[in-house]
């Protein structure tokens, strides 16, 4: 508890949460073949709990989490892979919060890193929980209106820090941006940049659109959320046809109760 109250005192003392950048300025992103520099703010504590984001500091309450981490990356360093792609079947099983949570997690390790990417370009909800501004982002980058250096965000939240590339706002034109050479060159980049990192991608639901399907054969690995009352079995059933050649490192099933049936309410 007491690194929970660091935390939300060092949140404290910006003037918004996650909208206070370091003393300094920019910094340079860690193993990148080119130097980069990206903004650095602070998460606030309470909106992170209050989102269910609990991993960034420990403890009991970041047990399962942390768990989860041991497992993934023993399996990810067996094979050398980079790449973890978070999916689920449907919406609202909570694959956001198991992305941002993991990532945490594993940030908090000693010599690790972690980057996470907001690849659900129908509904990007990385920024939402974490309390960061939705401008810029991840589609900026695809359409070429913003340098990645410039998108990418180094968040911390108490000692620790990690970084994110975020959503802004939802995009009909996701699958066709899924299956483009234009995020052949971003996914390129990025393990350019970042290849000192575990680079977590929360991905849409899977059986919601061919978004998932149309990426998965970039990624390294995939890790399956599944949700009580949100998941059936058949979804499963489903799910696991198109995971056929992809390796799946864990499934993690979660007792949620967001509503689902206004998830993609923009259309």
């Amino acid at each position: 508890m007491d690194s929970i109250k660091q935390a939300v005192e060092l949140a404290r003392s910006g003037d918004s949460p996650a909208q206070q950048e370091f003393i300094g300025g920019s910094k340079p992103i860690a193993g990148g073949h080119e130097l980069a520099t990206v903004r650095e703010v602070r998460l606030d504590a309470e909106h992170l709990e209050a989102n269910r984001i609990v991993a960034f500091a420990g403890g009991e309450s970041g047990r399962y989490y942390d768990m989860l981490r041991t497992q993934v990356l023993q399996e990810m360093d067996k094979k050398n892979w980079q790449f973890l792609a978070i999916t689920s079947p449907t919406a609202g099983c909570g694959k956001t919060v198991t992305a941002c949570n993991l990532a945490m997690s594993i940030a908090r390790l000693p010599e690790r890193s972690a980057l996470v990417v907001d690849l659900d370009l129908r509904k990007p909800m990385v920024a939402n929980y974490l309390g960061l501004p939705r401008s810029g982002g991840v589609l900026s980058v695809l359409d070429g209106q913003t340098p990645i250096s410039s998108a990418v965000i180094k968040a911390g939240v108490g000692p620790k820090s990690l970084f994110l590339l975020p959503g802004s706002g939802p995009t009909s034109g996701s699958s066709e941006w899924m299956a483009s050479q234009t995020m052949t060159t971003l996914l390129q980049a990025i393990k350019r940049e970042f290849r000192s990192h575990t680079v977590i991608f929360d991905l849409p639901p899977m059986l919601l659109g061919d978004d998932v399907i149309s990426i998965l054969p970039r990624m390294d690995a995939v890790l399956l959320v599944t949700g009580v009352g949100s998941s059936s079995a058949a979804d499963i059933k489903e799910c696991q046809k198109h995971l056929e050649r992809v390796p799946v490192v864990r499934v993690v099933v979660n007792k949620v109760s967001e509503k689902i049936d206004t998830y993609y309410g923009y259309y």
